[in-house]
């Protein structure tokens, strides 16, 4: 049974599930999102630990972000050397030198943010970490926003990979994917994340990984946007912090 079916109807957010608990690695890129998915699984569930890759992307900021959390919820950090294979994962954005594009998220020049197969090889390297120490489950934050640019976070990936897991395995651990956002919004994952003391301050998601965020790409849009929609109060500081509502209104008439 796949931890999303165990928890089905009792994994809401702020509630305990104490009598579902699974050991469960989450991998947690120092963002947003993973990291209020990984006070989430802390709260809910038996958290063992982070998992975190640097496969050579822009700026490593975020991944002392993960560190950070790991240390807050008391649980071992593992970073993962791919750089690599992010070396030879070219023409993206977020490894090359390609000038990160401003806008909303869902705009078609975000693809260029796109990095062949990243979610696949992060996720069967934490399958493989689970299976070898005993967890039970793997938990990834993908989440409905990421549908129309990355492949490898729609529903039928995420499906597909656990059954992909299931016979790769078999007979040696068995492993779930675990992937409650998937067919939510970023707005949702911010509400959940409050319901469950995620410090959002200690979250980095910007691309561009200056001082501050920037406030322009398409990460930083999607933030600020999440926080608006989900009606809570965004600490993050931004260097345009008003370029969001623009970025949404060309989108909305475009």
């Amino acid at each position: 049974m796949s931890l999303n079916t165990a928890l089905s109807g009792r994994s809401l957010p702020g509630q305990q599930n104490k009598g579902y608990e699974m050991k469960t690695i989450v991998i947690c890129s120092g963002g947003l999102d993973s990291v209020s998915l990984a006070h989430m699984v802390a709260q809910e569930n038996q958290l063992t630990g982070l998992v975190s890759f640097d496969y050579g992307q822009r700026h490593r900021k975020e991944l002392d972000y993960a560190a950070l959390c790991a240390v807050r919820l008391n649980v071992p950090h593992d970073i993962i050397d791919l750089r690599s294979i992010g070396a030879v994962l070219s023409g993206s954005a977020l490894t090359d030198d390609i000038d990160v594009p401003d806008g909303h998220y869902a705009e078609e020049s975000m693809r260029v943010t796109v990095v062949p197969n990243r979610n696949a090889i992060m996720l069967s390297i934490a399958f493989g970490v689970a299976a070898a120490r005993g967890d039970q489950a793997v938990a990834t934050a993908v989440h409905g926003g990421d549908h129309f640019i990355y492949p490898d976070c729609r529903p039928a990936f995420t499906q597909s990979f656990e059954v992909m897991q299931k016979y790769a395995l078999e007979g040696y651990a068995e492993v779930a994917l675990y992937t409650p956002f998937v067919h939510r919004t970023k707005a949702d994952i911010v509400t959940a994340g409050q319901e469950h003391d995620t410090p959002f301050d200690l979250t980095w998601s910007c691309y561009k990984g200056g001082t501050d965020h920037c406030g322009r790409c398409g990460t930083c849009v999607e933030r600020r946007e999440a926080f608006h929609l989900a009606g809570v109060a965004d600490p993050t500081p931004y260097e345009d912090p008003d370029f969001w509502a623009d970025a949404i209104t060309a989108k909305v008439a475009s």
